[in-house]
Parts: C-alpha cells; structure tokens; sequence
C-alpha cells in the first residue's frame, strides 16, 4: 500500500492537474479547521485554491448575550453549572469576564466530560440546581436528549439543560444568502454527517447549485475532498459526493435522528456573525419542558450583540482570515482571549494562532 505522503503527494499533483480558475472552498467543522492549519494543508495547495473557516464551531457561534446571560445565572448560591471545558474560557460581552473568572469568585462551576456525568453530579447534589450547558450540533444532540432522559428515568429533578444545540443546515443557508457570499463549494463536516447523513447535504446543489463533499479528518481525506470538489467545479455538474465512506453512510445514524426528535424541537436562534436565524436552535419538547433552565430560571437575553473590536463573526464567515483580526496575536491570545475563536480547541483563531505563529 502506498504511504500516507506518497498520498498526498499523488493528490497534490491531481489538484493541480485540473488547472481550476480561483476557487473558494470551505469547511464548516470545528474539526476540520484544526486539522487544515496542522497538516499544512493551505500551504500546499495551489495560490488559486483558497481554504476558509465556516460557522462550524459551535462555542464559536454561541453569541455573548447568551454567555452573559449564564455568567449571571453562574453566581447563584444554589445553582452549579455544568459544561465542557472550552465554554468556561469563552469571554462575555466584556473583556476577560468569564465562567473561569467566576468560579474564582465562588460561583459553582464544573467541568464535565459527558452529559450523562452532568446528570450524575445532579444525583450528588439533590441540596443544588444543576444547570448543564448543552453546546454543539447534530453530533451531540443525541448525548444531550440521553442526559435529559435519564434525568427522567432517575428523577432528578433539580437537572435541567440549558440547551444551546444548533443545527447545520439553517447556518449554511443564512451563510449563503449574506450579501458578497462567494464561496464556491463546502467541505462539508464529517461529525454531523455521521447522523444526518450524506443526503443532509442535498440541498446545496439541488437548491444552490454548489457543490460539497462529506469528508474525513486525516489530511489525505480532506485533500479527497479538495479535489472532488474542484473536479465538480472544473466539469460544472455540483452534486454531494461521500468521500468519508467508513464513517457516513447515505442516511446516517436513524436511531440518532430519533433520539434526537424524541427530545427536541426546531426554534429560532442567534448566531455569532449570522444573527438570528429561524428553526436553527433546537429546543427541548413541552413535555420536557420540566428540565428546561431557560424556563425554570426566566433566563432573558439582551436584544443585541454589544459592539467589540473582535471579528469572530466575520472568521466564521469566512469574510476575513484570522490574521487579518485587528486583536489578532496582540490583545487576544489564547492564554488571554477576548472571542471565542481563539478560545474554542477547534476555533479558526486559536488553530492559526498555534500552528501559523503570529503574524
């Protein structure tokens, strides 16, 4: 079998083989960006194929009205909150206020691994409300409904979730329809493609006659789908291809899908960058509603995103490079973020920030 650099080399030389005019592609995965600035991989490509950074983080895309509003609720003298690691470091609306600056302050904060631990530190604590902070997309829905049903099943009833799940496809058309759009076909993200997937991402040449690739995260496979997408592009027929077949198949996960349909429900919500954006947050049922935090604390929300000086909406966008940040490698770094992309593990800002140096 051929090594992995014999690969990318053969890959290399296919991409630059189809001769394409300017292109500009994009990833919309957290995952997938953090492996493109590892690998290198914008660096080998030819100077007419630009790689961007999509709204596939979702700590990314959680807009600081909505930190604000947990940093308030985090000083409670009953309540624990409960997250992943990345979401205690993402800054609120000002500067250096955040879960981490809290917990010093005695606010009850705890890192979690999974969301059934959450549930389990309920159980420890019946004296506390436990508040978990479910963030993610389709991939970890299904984890979140889990928590919540086990929740059920054990009667804790001083669990709820704060639920901050959004999907997919609603961003990617919100992103398509702003005004200077100009990106010509997706990498599109492997995780969620395991539970929606191939057939998620139809809509893409059906409707936007652009073209997208599932692909996987090894730097062989996301040059796979750097030239099926070009070979798309150069012959001008878009489609969705798979090229990430160990992983996705064309339906994806159905017992995740239904997991996911038995916990949730389509809402309206506000991305970083995208704003408001219909039937793009997924919200627990009503007859759920019992481990809603929004609703059993009143949790309301300021009307708009405060100004700043950082530029995560437009990384994300893929409207500007993280380089091209004002705050970039100066002011905000990853030991002293100011937006969430330098804080997240798979944001654009940290990922060029470790593997570029600064600029």
């Amino acid at each position: 079998m051929p090594s992995d650099k014999a690969k990318r080399d053969r890959l290399l030389a296919a991409i630059a083989e189809l001769d394409v005019d300017r292109v500009r592609l994009m990833e919309v995965c957290g995952t997938h960006t953090m492996a493109i600035a590892a690998s290198g991989i914008r660096s080998m490509l030819p100077e007419n194929v630009s790689l961007l950074s999509g709204p596939g983080c979702p700590v990314c895309v959680t807009p600081p009205q909505v930190i604000d509003a947990v940093l308030e609720l985090s000083m409670e003298k009953d309540v624990i909150l409960a997250s992943y690691g990345d979401m205690l470091r993402v800054p609120g609306s000002r500067p250096g206020d955040s879960l981490l600056r809290r917990r010093a302050l005695g606010a009850q904060v705890e890192t979690v691994y999974s969301s059934v631990d959450a549930v389990e530190l309920a159980l420890q604590h019946p004296e506390k409300q436990l508040v978990f902070l479910g963030v993610g997309f389709e991939t970890t829905a299904p984890g979140t409904a889990a928590a919540v049903l086990t929740a059920q099943e054990k009667g804790a009833k001083n669990f709820t979730l704060w639920s901050m799940l959004k999907t997919v496809e609603p961003a990617l058309r919100a992103l398509i329809a702003l005004d200077g759009f100009q990106i010509d076909g997706f990498l599109c993200p492997g995780h969620v493609a395991t539970i929606i997937g191939e057939r998620g991402f139809a809509y893409l040449p059906a409707e936007f006659h652009l073209p997208g690739v599932v692909a996987g995260f090894e730097p062989e496979d996301i040059l796979l789908a750097v030239y099926l997408l070009l070979r798309q592009i150069k012959e001008g027929k878009p489609r969705i291809e798979n090229a990430y077949p160990r992983a996705v198949s064309h339906d994806g996960n159905v017992l995740a899908q239904r997991m996911i349909a038995r916990c949730f429900e389509a809402r309206g919500d506000v991305w970083r960058g995208l704003g408001a954006i219909p039937a793009s947050g997924l919200g627990l049922r009503e007859e759920l509603s019992g481990f809603d935090a929004e609703k059993r604390f009143q949790v309301r929300y300021a009307e708009a995103e405060p100004p700043t000086a950082c530029r995560c909406g437009e990384v994300i966008t893929g409207r500007r490079r993280p380089e091209a940040c004002p705050l970039f490698g100066r002011a905000c770094t990853p030991e002293d973020p100011v937006g969430p992309c330098m804080v997240s593990s798979e944001g654009a800002c940290a990922a060029a920030y470790k593997y570029q140096g600064v600029l």
